[in-house]
């Protein structure tokens, strides 16, 4: 089933806040919806209710070849979440070595998990360009590209739009022209904020698949660990 994966050119913009939501939508639409969390903050697990002292996961773990679904947890609301993990800064840079050498261990299971026809499966990238994302990028069904309504982000846009984020590789020449944006933090009564939102949305035109306002309710229910459909439904 689908892989949907969730990038950005920098952190900070709200990727892993917005990855764990769809993925909780897509589970309230009556979908399996898995959450995968393959950027090293470790962060996604928070807003599944994870304890900040629970710091197992799949992905750190991977190059002893687990078997994922020996990591798989059910979240309080239903959603299923592979949680990263805590790494070392040595293990981190093995685990980019090793994967540039054998992709096969980060794609093998992920065919695994699409191969449940159930299933969607919602990634939260690393930020910037990874060596992860170059493997899920031909997987994917949708690469959404989360921008932050900042003037940095109009006066970059043909750079992001281009794919250059993503490396100068042949992989990011190939799969730009697929990636897809959303604008996250429009905050309507910042003239500043208004305005690149305007200027991306005209720049993009159907490549931008929507806008999410800002919304103190996303820290608050981060605060509590819990997701915003559940802690401000009207938000």
């Amino acid at each position: 089933m689908p892989l949907i994966c969730f990038a950005s050119p920098k952190g900070g913009v709200g990727k892993t806040t917005l990855s764990a939501n769809v993925a909780d939508m897509l589970r309230r639409q009556g979908r399996t919806a898995l959450a995968l969390d393959l950027d090293p903050q470790n962060s996604l697990r928070l807003h599944f209710g994870v304890p900040v002292g629970d710091l197992s996961g799949f992905n750190a773990q991977l190059l002893r070849r687990p078997d994922w679904r020996s990591c798989l947890r059910q979240s309080a609301s239903g959603t299923l979440l592979l949680p990263h993990g805590a790494m070392e800064l040595r293990d981190a840079l093995e685990y980019g070595v090793a994967l540039e050498r054998d992709p096969g261990l980060l794609a093998t299971p992920v065919r695994e998990m699409l191969a449940d026809p159930r299933v969607v499966v919602v990634a939260d990238m690393p930020p910037g360009p990874s060596q992860a994302l170059a493997i899920l990028m031909p997987m994917a069904a949708l690469v959404v590209t989360v921008l932050q309504s900042e003037a940095i982000s109009a006066a970059m846009l043909a750079e992001i739009e281009a794919g250059r984020f993503l490396g100068n590789g042949t992989m990011a020449a190939l799969f730009a022209g697929r990636l897809q944006f959303v604008l996250n933090g429009v905050d309507m009564a910042s003239r500043l904020s208004r305005t690149a939102a305007e200027a991306v949305a005209r720049h993009l035109g159907s490549r931008l698949l929507g806008a999410v306002s800002r919304d103190d309710a996303f820290a608050e229910a981060l605060t509590g660990q819990r997701l915003v459909a559940d802690a401000a439904p009207a938000s």
